[in-house]
């Protein structure tokens, strides 16, 4: 952060965090839980690259959640944003069935949203449906398991720590972070509803603030905000919370550091593990975060002390047709911009490429896109003064939506079609071009491809008619081997919080059609509400929650057949069907009634999916190493130390990181020393400490490279690296843990 802006926005925060008593309205609590998965070998969910597969750490992931109820006994919502690329509707299932086991029937699918942020950064594998766990060869048990426990954990926290307090809202226009990636689409919407707004992407961002209502400290924000996690590449190998996760990490910093003191305590050297851990407790706000002992032996330098931790949270929107990439997209051979119409150059989609910020530098542009975020948060956090008052509800049903009947404007009825991808699907994104030989807005498939779909399922001819102008390139709606492709049952659901009002949507929809949806909601619970809704109540898309159900685009734009048209899975009529149904629920809402007919229940896949992605098999080392020795200590430069900026590293022999995820703990560390101690300063939950692993071709051993690149607010002095780990000798072994130092090294 620029010396300047950080001093701006201290100033900012000593003024209002603190001040301006208020009644309180609710009972609110917010957690946040580790849901960091496999950092080695596991590929990563989003891009659909069968080689980006995961190795080592840019900084961990998250689950966020806060609870908003009326009383103890009253109505209550829980709200999980989730540092993944989307909802899973088994991961939902599973975390359900845990909630149930802990609470009964307090949380439950009615009250409980999940919405994933959206990066492209994280291990894969925790889908039930075949087509988004074909490239992580199926289903990945460890990556399951620790998106849904810290869910659980985030949910219990914020439980646990529930406490009468406020919540505030705030709204304000971001424009430089996001830019629409399929402008030509967007054109087909009709130029009367474009002419309404300024920009062809959704600049609002809509910010909540919890206050304690005794102390009247702030304890967290969440805000909704539409662009894309894809400032990191499909080229990228270190799992990361992108941008949004990003933002995140810096409005936790920095609120921790302007608005705590943190005790001391120091762990000694040539101490064992076990003992360094239980020692090492925390650390000064100025030098860095607390830290805390895991039952994994990994320690985690946290950010503040249990039940008194801040939640900052970024949750997506409606983020279908929006990309961070906002300098646009090249052509990689010429440099010029690429096609308009197909997003390709010379016909070649792989060659045309969105550019971040930070061009060329991809961690670059993930920081300043949540930078802006953060800081544009941040601005909404210090002048929240319009306070949430009134009901806590929520609707939510299942919806069969491979056929559902729907009402159009001009009174003639259409229907949705079982799931399908069209040709543009294969194409990809300038975020992330796909196979080379189609374009967006391809409607027509070659005789090659026509032969390989029809090979795994030629699509039916009700289904060609169904989704045309679509040309079906995978029929998912009509494939079930192993088990199913796609979903068919997805979950609607609206929260409420006051004039606050959430649509929880289990895909992306693409600019215009979040406009549409959020404008008749509204006009819904108007006109249906009785003086209880008006045009003040604020309604935000919560996107990728509770399930995953690909793109939602309006019916114009379905018919140039882009990416995001052709992964519009259930037909033309997907939008107008979205809006027919939430309106449902929007006038039950309205009008207090309950819903009669909830719909048919999910199916739960668990128990029929296929893991091919084998456990690591044990590690051994050549005579004379052990796991934590250092294969290259640090490089010195000439003048005898590293300025603020420079990128100190080392590399130690490691085994795989997948033993033991260090769940709430880290891999890497700088220490620094303080009166002949070594105290913890970053671990690999900070944005300027990467941790990355990979094997040795020399040896066929596993190496944990260490990088940290000295941030302007480090205070100079001597620190030191240091890497935890676990290992196994064989695949049966128990697991042992292990840490290693590297030599001293100054910063001035």
């Amino acid at each position: 952060m620029y010396p300047k802006t950080f001093i701006f926005i201290l100033f900012i925060i000593l003024l209002n965090v603190f001040l301006s008593p208020t009644t309180a309205q609710y009972l609110i609590g917010v957690g946040s839980y580790d849901s960091t998965g496999p950092a080695a070998g596991v590929n990563m969910m989003g891009y659909a690259n069968l080689d980006q597969s995961t190795a080592g750490i840019h900084f961990r992931l998250r689950a966020r959640a806060f609870i908003i109820a009326e009383s103890l006994d009253g109505p209550r919502i829980a709200f999980v944003n989730l540092d993944a690329g989307m909802a899973s509707q088994l991961v939902t299932i599973k975390v359900l069935e845990r909630l149930s086991k802990r609470f009964g029937k307090l949380y439950n699918e009615d009250n409980v949203a999940i919405s994933g942020t959206h990066t492209h950064a994280g291990p894969g594998g925790y889908m039930q449906y075949v087509l988004y766990s074909v490239t992580s060869l199926g289903f990945i048990p460890q990556s399951f398991d620790a998106i849904v426990t810290a869910i659980e954990m985030s949910i219990l926290q914020a439980h646990q720590n529930l406490k009468s307090g406020s919540v505030f809202i705030n709204t304000g226009d971001l424009v430089n972070a996001g830019v629409n990636r399929s402008p030509s689409a967007y054109l087909f919407n009709p130029p009367t509803e474009r002419e309404r707004y300024p920009r062809d992407v959704d600049t609002l961002m809509t910010l909540l603030k919890f206050v304690d209502g005794t102390s009247q400290k702030s304890v967290g924000a969440f805000t909704w905000f539409a662009t894309h996690g894809t400032s990191m590449s499909s080229n990228n190998t270190l799992i990361s919370g992108d941008n949004k996760g990003a933002a995140a990490r810096f409005f936790e910093d920095w609120f921790t550091s302007t608005s705590t003191n943190s005790t001391t305590f120091y762990a000694q050297e040539n101490t064992s593990t076990s003992a360094l851990i239980k020692r090492a407790s925390t650390i000064k706000a100025t030098g860095g975060q607390p830290c805390s002992q895991t039952s994994s032996q990994g320690f985690k330098v946290r950010k503040n002390n249990g039940g008194s931790q801040f939640v900052g949270a970024f949750c997506q929107s409606n983020v279908g047709d929006v990309s961070p990439n906002v300098l646009g997209a090249f052509c990689t051979d010429t440099g010029l911009p690429c096609d308009f119409n197909h997003s390709s150059c010379h016909g070649n989609d792989q060659l045309c490429i969105g550019r971040g910020p930070g061009y060329p530098d991809e961690t670059k542009s993930t920081k300043i896109i949540g930078e802006r975020q953060f800081l544009k948060a941040v601005e909404l956090f210090t002048s929240a003064k319009e306070q949430l008052t009134g009901k806590i509800d929520y609707r939510h049903i299942y919806l069969n939506f491979t056929n559902i009947d729907v009402k159009l404007a001009d009174n003639q009825t259409a229907k949705t079609c079982p799931a399908a991808l069209g040709a543009g699907f294969a194409a990809g994104t300038t975020d992330g071009p796909g196979a080379f030989g189609f374009q967006q807005g391809d409607k027509k498939i070659n005789e090659f491809w026509k032969r390989v779909r029809d090979f795994l399922k030629k699509p039916s001819a009700y289904q060609v008619d169904c989704q045309n102008p679509k040309p079906v390139l995978v029929s998912t709606g009509e494939m079930f081997f192993p088990y199913a492709w796609a979903p068919a049952i997805v979950p609607i659901q609206i929260l409420r919080i006051g004039k606050l009002v959430i649509l929880s949507v289990p895909g992306e929809f693409t600019t215009m059609s979040g406009r549409r949806l959020r404008e008749s909601v509204k006009k819904t619970l108007i006109d249906n509400g009785n003086g209880g809704f008006d045009n003040n109540t604020h309604v935000v898309i919560a996107g990728l929650t509770n399930t995953y159900s690909q793109y939602i685009a309006t019916p114009e734009e379905y018919q140039q057949q882009r990416y995001e048209a052709a992964s519009t899975l259930y037909g033309p009529h997907t939008l107008s069907a979205y809006i027919q149904e939430f309106n449902k629920l929007a006038e039950s809402m309205a009008k207090g009634l309950k819903i009669v007919d909830k719909g048919p229940s999910p199916p739960d896949l668990s128990s029929i999916q296929l893991t091919l992605l084998p456990d690591p098999p044990g590690e051994s080392l050549p005579p004379g190493i052990k796991f934590g020795d250092m294969k290259h200590d640090i490089y010195t430069p000439k003048t005898g130390f590293f300025r603020k900026g420079d990128k100190p590293s080392v590399v130690f022999w490691s085994p795989n990181p997948r033993y033991d995820l260090l769940t709430e703990g880290t891999y890497a560390v700088v220490e620094m020393l303080q009166r002949e101690m070594w105290v913890p300063a970053y671990d690999d939950d900070d944005f300027s400490l990467i941790f990355k692993w990979n094997v040795d071709n020399s040896s066929n051993n596993g190496l944990a490279s260490l990088e940290w690149e000295v941030p302007n607010s480090a205070i100079n002095g001597v620190y030191r690296f240091r890497h935890f780990g676990s290992s196994k000798e064989t695949i049966v072994s128990t697991v042992k843990y292990f840490t290693g130092a590297s030599s001293a090294f100054t910063v001035s």
